[in-house]
């Protein structure tokens, strides 16, 4: 029900996320979601690929700081109130959503969000318990 999502710490300077993306694309890694947050020095890249063992080793090799992180994927009615509703029942619940990004595929009736929870097991339960559908990762990798 985990999916595994890269963590790569860049400095902020011009060139250094095309880097990143070069060496993905000469390994032919497929990128299948992804996240940036920065600040005036630095930034870190999350992201979802289709092979993310390959990708760690090959950005590894080239001198990035690589982690790995156990994230959520679920699926959401794209209308309005779609997310409350998911982070309503999370709060009812007592969980933390750490950070999350989101994405619409064309042609679908759901969006996808990828969440990172304090308690992970506990918010995989109750998404369970109440019927949120949940994206293995396997599904995610090759969307």
């Amino acid at each position: 029900m985990k999916v595994e999502q890269l963590s790569i710490f860049l400095e902020n300077k011009a060139g250094r996320l095309a880097e990143v993306t070069h060496a993905l694309r000469e390994a032919h890694i497929n990128i299948r979601a992804l996240s940036l947050a920065d600040t005036s020095e630095f930034g870190i890249l999350r992201l979802i690929v289709n092979d993310h063992e390959k990708a760690q080793t090959v950005l590894k090799a080239q001198g990035f700081t690589v982690g790995r992180t156990s994230v959520v994927a679920v699926g959401v009615e794209d209308q309005p109130g779609g997310l409350d509703s998911i982070l309503h029942l999370l709060s009812k619940n007592g969980i933390n959503v750490e950070y999350m990004y989101a994405f619409v595929q064309a042609g679908s009736k759901n969006a996808t969000l990828v969440l990172r929870f304090d308690k992970t097991d506990e918010a995989v339960d109750v998404l369970t318990k109440h019927k949120i559908p949940i994206i293995p990762g396997e599904t995610l990798y090759n969307m």
